[in-house]
């Protein structure tokens, strides 16, 4: 596998303040498991672990509108406040407090990646407290309070940087990043995952293709529920690399929430560990086909807390390092015992699900009465001619 340069992975054990309380889904338990155990396998030992600034709100700012930012500055102060108009105070995103500082330190920690990648200092670079998708312009929505990954793409373009491309495989459609670059056609977003007739946002069709200055310019896969490893990388790999080749970036940056899993209490798909690993070294190895390496991963969605997200995120994290872990490796003793100690439940004994994921190639021909399939070819048939592409095998 190659690397062929430095590889960090930002973080500081303060990110973990994004955090919406002891009953919400999204619990930054993940992080610190996928951290203890990214650590007690070496994969860190193979990363330089960067420091985590905190945004500043001129930098939020470039994405974001100043009175949401005040709104979320206020709403971290007053116990109970709510602000439906900004997205706050609701179910999926409760008020806590100093919500702003942990949010603009996510921010912080993305920006850093990104400028480790543009810079030159670091090859691959990991945010995977980060990978907010779904906060808007003017609200917060989704778990999502400020969008760290269009902050970054915004650095880039504000650094002169021609071509970025973004692809989310979250089983969550990435419609904040997908809103806020709709009109820019030096940004090709494409996001893989379940449809939106079945799961939040609700967006993400393949009709939806880009505004009028950028016509190809957002691309949707909306896969149906239960769809499992084959049928998922069989759609990965049907859309996303044609695609990026022709577009040509400069900069691959992607989104890796892990909610996908059959296991996620959230989501309809199937997909194993074994075949979200297989998702990342694809992505790794188109970021050096195509853009010299130059790659920004983050993390996003994974709820089952224990069983998927420190598992696949190690995977990431290794993957991100250059040194691929095993996918038969046992996750050592010590961190199940602490799984066991603070959390009283069982961790996996295995790294993987011990699948080996395997699919059939679009170019064989596809099968029109397949649920699968017919939204795979819808995907292409709306985009692949805006950029010049065939949409048939």
């Amino acid at each position: 596998m190659e690397c062929s340069g430095p590889a960090t992975v930002v973080f500081d054990r303060a990110l973990t303040e994004y955090d919406f309380g002891p009953q919400h889904p999204m619990s930054p338990l993940r992080v610190d498991l996928t951290m203890r155990l990214a650590q007690e396998v070496g994969v860190l030992d193979r990363l330089r672990t960067v420091p985590a600034p905190i945004a500043s709100p001129d930098q939020i700012a470039t994405v974001h509108e100043p009175a949401f930012i005040e709104a979320v500055r206020r709403a971290g102060t007053v116990p109970g406040y709510a602000d439906l108009q900004h997205g706050l105070g609701t179910e999926d995103d409760p008020v806590f407090e100093g919500m702003h500082l942990a949010a603009a330190h996510v921010v912080g920690a993305s920006l850093e990646a990104f400028r480790q990648v543009w810079s030159g200092e670091s090859l691959h670079s990991a945010n995977i407290t980060g990978g907010l998708h779904h906060a808007m312009p003017g609200a917060a929505s989704g778990f999502c309070i400020y969008n760290d990954v269009a902050v970054g793409i915004r650095y880039l373009l504000d650094q002169g940087v021609p071509r970025v491309a973004y692809v989310d495989v979250d089983a969550h459609h990435g419609d904040g990043v997908e809103r806020i670059f709709w009109n820019d056609p030096r940004v090709l977003t494409i996001s893989l995952h379940e449809t939106g007739q079945m799961l939040f946002p609700g967006t993400g069709f393949p009709r939806d293709l880009g505004g009028p200055d950028a016509p190809g310019s957002a691309v949707n896969v909306a896969l149906p529920p239960g769809t499992a490893d084959a049928g998922w990388l069989r759609a990965f790999h049907a859309v996303v690399p044609p695609l990026l080749r022709e577009f040509r970036p400069e900069v691959l940056v992607t989104q890796h929430g892990c909610d996908s899993h059959m296991e996620d209490p959230l989501a309809h798909l199937m997909l194993t560990v074994d075949g979200q690993r297989a998702a990342y070294l694809a992505l790794h190895d188109l970021a050096h086909e195509l853009c010299g390496g130059r790659w920004v991963a983050t993390g996003g969605g994974g709820y089952a807390l224990v069983e998927v997200v420190p598992r696949a995120w190690t995977h990431l994290l290794a993957i991100v390092s250059g040194s691929p872990l095993d996918p038969l490796t046992d996750t050592p003793m010590s961190w199940r015992d602490h799984v066991r100690s603070t959390l009283n439940r069982h961790a996996p004994h295995r790294l993987t699900d011990g699948r080996q994921p395997a699919w059939r190639d679009w170019a064989h021909g596809y099968d029109p009465d397949t649920w699968l399939d017919r939204a795979i070819l819808a995907t292409r048939q709306e985009a692949f001619p805006l950029h010049g592409l065939d949409p048939l095998p």
